[in-house]
């Protein structure tokens, strides 16, 4: 039995492990190609299109004063340009703040909402924020954020030559990443999900998730969606469904840059990191027995990709380590000895090469001192994950069972001392 059980977790781990290293070569490829594309786009000024901004904002006194700075710095014609701060039930200084900015820049206005209607999460915030929007076009962007100043330029350039495309999703680098190891291992990690998983699975598959921010999406396509769905944690992904759902793809593209803040310490982390693993766990079981209904069988691709991550991928490891342990002190009689050890120390292997390829992509990203926390990170960090994931789902679990109401946790923000105007 335990023989059967050790063969099937390292199936589903070798899985996983090369089919990331195969989104990874793909991630590399677009790479090398997507300034190519860039440079064959051509849209006369008069033809951009109006953009509507949504930034929710709840309790973002912290950092709402760098992003308003980042908007007036946007190089878009502000004529053609809406700017619309949701001031989402906040009790500290987020509304005033808001209001200067507001009064003192046409293109900018503040929303502001209270219960019965605040104060339901970033879901209800946009929605809220989607029936004042007048653009042609919807971006998007957490209060945390500072976008480059050519980011929309290039978000809406990229969507508007591209009429296959439902949405163009950007990069998003961290801001705080020297501020301790859990943001610098966030840092490796964020730039290892964008090149593995999302340029690597546009590159192979054509498509992407569109994250929680710096993204454009047609409104079109959110008014015949209904906006956002308020019962999704992970609202971006339940979204990203229903786009390739009606038959558009999302482009993902580089060259659009926000800096945002990660959580500090690890209790921000843990709570931040719950919600999206509950998210996307939330979104697998919502199609998962729909399948059949959806349209456009392609995304299936990404369905079972989240059903393997979070619950066939992460079954496997937790078998294999609960078979290693009890063999340290019961002698299982494992058939599979010594070969264990090579697929183990192999994987590992493969993990730092998959991750330093990531970081060679980034300009002074693959330093000596990130390859030794890159070492650091699969015996820490990446551990850490298993038990999130677990927890995430015996909290979903239970939210369904008891039909408990869906509790939105907006991530804890620090004061911002760096400020990023271009990429590195």
């Amino acid at each position: 039995m335990a023989d059967l059980l050790i063969y099937l977790a390292l199936l589903l781990i070798w899985a996983m492990l090369l089919y990331h290293a195969f989104l990874m070569l793909g991630g590399y490829f677009h790479a090398l190609k997507y300034r190519n594309f860039k440079r064959e786009l051509n849209l006369p000024i008069e033809d951009y299109p109006k953009v509507t901004i949504l930034i929710p904002a709840h309790n973002e006194e912290m950092v709402i004063e760098q992003t308003m700075q980042s908007m007036i710095r946007l190089d878009y014609p502000k004529e053609k340009l809406e700017v619309l701060v949701i001031n989402d039930n906040s009790s500290d200084l987020t509304g005033q703040i808001i209001n200067s900015y507001a009064q003192e820049y046409p293109f900018i206005r503040a929303i502001h909402i209270r219960p019965p209607h605040g104060g339901k999460g970033k879901s209800g915030a946009l929605n809220h924020g989607l029936k004042d929007a007048t653009g042609e076009i919807v971006a998007v962007y957490d209060a945390d954020n500072t976008p480059e100043p050519e980011a929309i330029r290039n978000l809406a350039l990229g969507l508007m030559v591209d009429k296959q495309a439902g949405a163009i999703v950007g990069k998003f680098r961290v801001i705080n990443a020297n501020r301790n190891l859990l943001t610098r291992l966030i840092n490796i990690e964020t730039l290892a999900f964008q090149w593995l998983a999302q340029a690597g699975r546009w590159f192979w598959f054509k498509m992407t998730t569109i994250p929680g921010t710096n993204f454009v999406i047609r409104k079109s396509i959110l008014d015949e969606l209904g906006g956002w769905d308020e019962k999704a944690l992970s609202e971006d992904t339940e979204l990203s469904i229903r786009v390739y759902n009606l038959g558009y793809y999302i482009r993902f593209f580089p060259e659009a840059i926000t800096w945002e803040q990660e959580p500090e310490n690890i209790r921000v982390w843990w709570r931040q990191r719950t919600r999206w693993a509950r998210g996307n766990e939330y979104v697998v079981m919502k199609y998962l027995f729909s399948i059949h209904k959806l349209k456009h069988k392609k995304v299936i691709i990404d369905i079972f990709y989240f059903l393997f991550t979070y619950f066939l991928f992460f079954s496997g490891v937790i078998i294999s380590h609960v078979i290693f342990i009890v063999n340290l002190f019961y002698d299982l009689e494992l058939s599979i000895g010594y070969v264990s050890y090579v697929l183990l120390i192999t994987g590992f292997l493969l993990f730092v090469t998959e991750i330093c390829l990531a970081l060679s992509i980034e300009r002074k990203q693959l330093t000596t001192k990130n390859f030794f926390i890159i070492l650091l990170m699969y015996f820490t960090y990446s551990q850490m994950w298993i038990f999130l994931v677990v927890y995430a789902a015996f909290i979903e679990l239970k939210r369904v069972l008891f039909n408990q109401e869906v509790k939105w946790y907006k991530t804890q923000r620090f004061k911002q001392l760096e400020q990023k105007t271009h990429s590195a």
